[in-house]
């Protein structure tokens, strides 16, 4: 779809993202979208996000098909196995580049989508493009995540996680050796003053407690324990990197390149190892494992060939 019209002097001399934006009733974002597309002209130029509008210049924009950002594409996804299949939840093992659910932004496979394509069937509680879930992992970190198929157990699995009485167990290999060797770390999060898409501490924050534990030492680096008490976003990522001891292959957060191409790594050395719940049924204690993925694996095995 094509839309032409003339700038109006009221937006003369704004932004092209923001004078869009106003034009077309969409966000800053969508808009700055177009126009680094190409898809944004003036008297026939393609026109920056960051270029000015010009009072009675004709603008011309076309707006491309895009399939909804929050639709759920069914599609069989490479290495996401089943730890765990009982009649009220699934156990799966997620693989590193995977969302847990659609998202603006994020084109690439899920594991709602996933799941779907192997023929479960999932509780449709929750918005609609993340149903089931009652809990995510990070796209970059894999492991052992729990997805309700019924609603009894939506409910049920989204309290505990609510209440705090999930135990959430990663494994990490960070930089350099923690000091003390194990202990907890409790420090607010919130969105980066400064960037968007990453976390820090800062001050009036959402508390954030993390409880850790050296298990092996290789001087360059440790692998640590991680018994999770919250659960915020890149909440392992962001309070390793400021003890200064950032996972190791975690550029993001401070990570050192030369490091993480020692030990070929493309992410960081996380992985949700342990998840254990009450069995939203019967009561039970529900206790699965995820073995490290080979990527991690190739990593610490150089590690501990060094040491």
């Amino acid at each position: 779809m094509t839309e032409t019209f003339t700038v109006p002097e009221d937006i003369s001399g704004s932004r092209a993202d923001a004078g869009l934006a106003a034009l077309l009733g969409i966000s800053r974002s969508a808009a700055a979208l177009l126009c680094s597309e190409g898809n944004v002209l003036q008297n026939g130029a393609v026109l920056g996000k960051s270029e000015k509008f010009r009072a009675g210049a004709s603008i011309q924009v076309t707006i491309p098909e895009r399939r909804d950002p929050l639709e759920i594409v069914v599609e069989p996804v490479d290495g996401l196995n089943i730890l765990l299949d009982d009649d009220e939840f699934v156990v799966v093992d997620k693989p590193v580049g995977v969302a847990a659910h659609p998202s603006p932004g994020w084109v690439g496979p899920t594991v709602v989508g996933g799941l779907a394509a192997a023929g479960y069937r999932i509780s449709t509680s929750g918005a609609q493009e993340r149903v089931g879930i009652v809990h995510r992992l990070d796209v970059g970190t894999s492991g052992a995540m729990v997805v309700a198929k019924t609603e009894h157990a939506y409910t049920v699995l989204k309290e505990a996680f609510r209440s705090r009485t999930v135990e959430k167990v990663y494994h990490s290999v960070v930089q350099g050796l923690p000091d003390p060797l194990k202990g907890t770390i409790d420090a607010p999060l919130g969105r980066h003053p400064g960037y968007d898409w990453r976390f820090a501490v800062i001050e009036g924050g959402r508390p954030s407690v993390t409880h850790y534990e050296v298990l092996e030492a290789f001087g360059k680096a440790s692998l640590v324990e991680v018994h999770l008490e919250t659960g915020r976003t890149h909440q392992i990522r962001v309070h390793f990197s400021a003890l200064r001891h950032p996972c190791a292959g975690d550029l993001t957060y401070g990570a050192d390149p030369t490091l993480a191409a020692e030990l070929g790594l493309t992410r960081q050395w996380l992985h949700a190892h342990r998840l254990g719940f009450t069995h939203p049924s019967t009561g039970e204690p529900v206790s699965v494992t995820s073995p490290y993925p080979q990527d991690l694996s190739y990593a610490l095995e150089h590690l501990r060939g060094e040491h």
